[in-house]
């Protein structure tokens, strides 16, 4: 969120990653424990720095060279130490001879494919209020972060929508892995117990109901409406629009800063077109874990 926010918006960073470099996204919990060619290219990348044990987290932004070579490594926020060390980084580059790498097997244990004719649909996720007014830079960052996220939607669970049901498989996915407050990091996904109530009904392409959520301690916990919208055409969803309204309250061990009390949480849900790169991202709650993700 923050380096989003700050990074990389700054305009010379986006600039320079343009033109003078490739940029890569990855997920370093799977590429520091990957058995494959992919995962080898950068445990010999992140080996070079100073988080270098692959048991551990190994999050961080590197530089480095086609043959692997790194150049920088920075895993503080702000971005005017990004971009001494780009420049950097540029100044002690020299072209490399670099061998292409042999692809070979795939880990598929860290390899999440989109589900044959499945789809995809985008989440976000916003506080709307509670907050203490703040005039600090990287606490107002917080404040007015926007998350994102990917659910997916099985073919099976499709057919079902088209033919105008709602299949509970759908239903407690889509509560349990993305009515969450990750709008501040990385917050525990709803376990199938926590389910309070959950009331959804799919009405000639009207979706509406309730959920409340709530872990068996009552520190966290959603409870909200939702309403929204969903068409097709020929067979295939062509509209799934859906928002969660209502009052969250808690956070979790790596959501820390969350308002006192409850305070009110936005999910929305918008079919994705395939436009954005980011929409080939298997969703946060899938990571490791597929088969639960999925789960009918």
């Amino acid at each position: 969120m923050l380096d989003r926010a700050s990074t990389f918006a700054d305009p010379e960073i986006v600039q320079l990653l343009k033109s003078r470099f490739i940029a890569v996204a990855i997920d370093q919990a799977y590429h520091r424990r990957q058995q494959d060619a992919e995962g080898e290219f950068y445990r010999k990348i992140a080996g070079q720095g100073p988080r270098r044990d692959f048991k551990k987290t190994t999050q961080g932004l590197y530089l480095a060279t086609a043959s692997g070579k790194l150049l920088g490594f920075n895993n503080n926020r702000g971005g005017d130490r990004i971009k001494a060390l780009m420049k950097k980084a540029l100044e002690q580059f020299q072209p490399p001879t670099a061998t292409p790498i042999e692809a070979g097997p795939v880990d598929d244990r860290y390899h999440a494919p989109l589900p044959e004719g499945g789809m995809v649909v985008r989440v976000q996720a916003k506080i709307l209020g509670g907050y203490e007014p703040t005039t600090d830079y990287w606490s107002k960052i917080y404040q007015d972060s926007l998350s994102r996220d990917n659910l997916w939607v099985t073919a099976a669970e499709q057919e079902a929508m088209v033919a105008g049901r709602l299949p509970p498989s759908l239903q407690q996915r889509l509560v349990r892995f993305h009515l969450i407050d990750n709008t501040r990091g990385e917050p525990q996904m709803w376990k199938a117990e926590e389910i309070t109530s959950l009331d959804l009904s799919l009405e000639k392409g009207l979706l509406s109901g309730t959920v409340h959520l709530e872990t068996a301690s009552g520190n966290r916990g959603y409870k909200a409406n939702l309403l929204g919208h969903i068409e097709h055409k020929n067979g295939k969803i062509t509209r799934f629009d859906l928002v969660a309204h209502g009052q969250f309250w808690g956070e979790c061990t790596y959501t820390p800063g969350a308002p006192n009390g409850k305070f009110p949480l936005a999910v929305s849900f918008t079919l994705a077109d395939g436009s954005d790169v980011a929409d080939g991202v298997p969703p946060k709650g899938s990571r490791g874990w597929v088969e639960g993700y999925l789960q009918p």
